[in-house]
């Protein structure tokens, strides 16, 4: 069974960081079947920072220049290091894999920026 385990949410406030980890059951075998996405209250799943099929890191619009994307292939692990945080950064974030074509969700995190 494919399992995805998000880590690290929480309450913080605006300007402050925060790091998120994701440990998949699955060898990571590209770069680019990994990402984080999220989805605040009212609104649709976007998608926070990826890789490009080169293996270079990608990033939303949003939040390019203050978040950084980064795996560990030897522990199947991927982090967000959240930096800057905004109010608007409030959302769940979910870890996704995809694996033969098939797309895989983690639980989700919370995260919750406010003063």
């Amino acid at each position: 069974q494919v399992q995805l385990v998000e880590s690290g949410g929480g309450l913080v406030q605006p300007g402050e960081s925060l790091r998120l980890s994701c440990a998949a059951s699955r060898t990571i075998f590209r770069a680019s079947n990994m990402g984080w996405y999220r989805q605040g209250a009212g609104k649709e799943r976007e998608l926070v920072a990826g890789f490009t099929s080169g293996g270079a890191t990608s990033y939303g619009d949003s939040v390019r220049g203050r978040f950084t994307i980064s795996g560990d292939y030897a522990k199947n692990t991927v982090d967000l290091q959240m930096n800057g945080l905004k109010p608007e950064d409030t959302a769940v974030y979910y870890c996704h894999q995809r694996i033969r074509g098939m797309d895989y969700w983690g639980q989700g995190t919370q995260v919750t920026v406010a003063s």
